[in-house]
């Protein structure tokens, strides 16, 4: 028969077993694969790139694959949605850009997911600057030749973009807006198209992204003006910056981003940071992540978040500036 001790000593001992499962549960996190959402289609693009990068890093520390699954269509806003969507068990994550999470919430009229309300930020991963790229026919040099071309011929400039809210897009609205030029923008389905078009004249200029142009700089296929970056990119060297050509305000890019589906747990996310910072600052890493374009980031989820909304309300500003809206 137990003695009250016994019996105390017992109910101590289950009091205290009941509080450490959790714990343990949490420290065996991951206990199965992981799959990272990226909202565009697969094939080497720079999101893809990076994102595939970023899971084989990961897959090392957390010892689970880490499984990129490409769910593109609608700006990214499907593969948003599946996300948001998601058990916030610590299995789904999202990775995407400032296009699906600041730009969609004011280009569309509704959206499937809200970038706030239905995630929890985890790391800001870094960005990739847009470059202002000319056919080499025109005759312009420098940033200021570009803004006083744009001004003396109001409109003959068509400029290239992948559509509607696009960082290229917005880049040239921005420029616009700085210098109170007009342009004729000319979407496209793809990158490669309108570059091309670049290239034969059909169109005069592109705020293209500077991992998607830098092969055709190199080549002498097109004229680099200025990257829309406070410092240089490493891939394009020898290219001046929007900064140091007089216009320090102009900075423009794509910025990407990991997030998980609101309600996952807070431990999950602060390890998931940890581990992501400490592959955004690993050397090998980072040279990989640069040589894919990227300008490495990193920090708090805090920081993310404070990053988005300004984000969030900046790109407001840009598309009323261009006056497109998507039903």
């Amino acid at each position: 028969m137990r003695t009250p001790s016994t019996q105390r000593r017992a109910l101590l001992a289950l009091a205290a077993a009941l509080i450490a499962a959790p714990a343990a549960a949490q420290t065996e996190w991951p206990t199965k694969p992981i799959r990272m959402i990226v909202p565009a289609p697969g094939g080497g693009g720079t999101a893809d790139t990076i994102a595939r990068i970023l899971a084989q890093e990961l897959e090392k520390p957390l010892g689970q694959r880490v499984v990129v699954e490409n769910r593109g269509g609608a700006n990214g806003n499907i593969g948003a949605a599946e996300a948001a969507r998601a058990a916030p068990d610590g299995y789904t994550f999202l990775y995407s850009w400032a296009g699906t999470l600041a730009t969609n919430i004011s280009l569309y009229r509704s959206l499937p997911f809200h970038p706030q309300r239905d995630f929890e930020p985890i790391v800001f991963i870094g960005t990739v600057p847009n470059i202002l790229v000319v056919n080499k026919d025109l005759p312009i040099r420098t940033l200021k030749e570009f803004e006083e071309y744009a001004r003396k011929n109001p409109g003959a400039i068509n400029f290239g973009s992948t559509g509607n809210g696009s960082s290229m897009h917005l880049a040239a609205e921005m420029f616009k807006a700085r210098t109170n030029t007009d342009m004729t923008h000319v979407p496209y389905q793809s990158p490669a198209t309108a570059t091309n078009d670049l290239i034969a004249g059909r169109i005069q200029a592109m705020f293209q992204l500077v991992v998607g142009i830098q092969g055709q700089v190199r080549g002498d296929l097109v004229r680099p003006i200025a990257v829309l970056a406070e410092a240089r990119a490493p891939q394009l060297p020898d290219v001046p910056t929007t900064a140091e050509q007089g216009m320090p305000g102009l900075v423009f890019g794509t910025w990407f981003g990991l997030l998980a589906p609101k309600g996952t747990p807070a431990p999950i996310i602060a390890r998931m940071n940890r581990e992501m910072n400490a592959i955004l600052a690993d050397e090998g890493a980072r040279a990989r992540l640069i040589q894919a374009g990227l300008a490495v980031g990193g920090g708090t989820p805090e920081q993310f978040a404070a990053l988005l909304d300004s984000e969030i309300r900046s790109h407001a500003e840009l598309v009323r500036a261009a006056g497109v809206r998507i039903d």
